[in-house]
């Protein structure tokens, strides 16, 4: 793969109208100057951002082992997705702590060990958001305290199913999956 050296050139704002602001999300309509030089504009998403965790419930280099996911409804999906714990970022929150407190508040457990695997733009076509991926090892249980728009249940995975689950179809969320793979490809590294 041939990646281009240097710099590449960017759009740039020339003018940002906020639209709408909710209690997740804020949209704007910018009018922007492309990297050739034309103009547009861009209906934009904009988010905080958001931290996600994996929890291994066991040593991620064991052949037999197990990850914690949540089974969690979802409006948008029309149904229960089987997900990784996460959660917006709070303002100036740092994204390992949003990760340790979405672990906490949605599974109950905390970890000894928080590992940063990746971050990702979830739709970079009409949202800023990203995702900060994380793993988490040597977890203590407790008792969860999911918000009330939160109907989630909590459910142990051998990480070798939860990887055929990703291949039938069954896990569909982006973030789990990107970090189901991500571990499965690096835990021994």
């Amino acid at each position: 793969m041939n990646v281009p050296s240097g710099d590449m050139p960017r759009s740039a704002t020339i003018e940002s109208r906020r639209v709408h602001t909710g209690r997740v999300i804020s949209l704007d309509i910018d009018s922007v100057r492309y990297p050739d030089g034309t103009t547009g504009e861009l209906e934009m998403i904009r988010h905080p951002g958001a931290s996600a965790v994996l929890p291994f419930l066991t040593e991620p280099t064991a052949a037999n082992a197990e990850v914690l996911l949540l089974r969690q409804y979802r409006y948008a999906a029309d149904g229960y997705l089987y997900e990784v714990p996460a959660g917006r970022l709070e303002p100036n929150e740092d994204p390992i702590a949003c990760a340790s407190r979405e672990l906490r508040e949605e599974t109950g457990c905390s970890a000894s060990s928080m590992t940063h695997l990746t971050t990702i733009y979830t739709t970079p076509g009409f949202t800023d958001e990203r995702i900060h991926l994380f793993m988490a090892t040597g977890l203590t249980r407790g008792v969860a305290a999911p918000e009330r728009d939160e109907f989630i249940e909590a459910i142990t995975c051998p990480l070798a199913e939860a990887l055929r689950l990703i291949e039938r179809g069954e896990i569909r969320d982006a973030k789990t999956v990107i970090a189901l793979l991500f571990a499965a490809g690096y835990r021994t590294a």
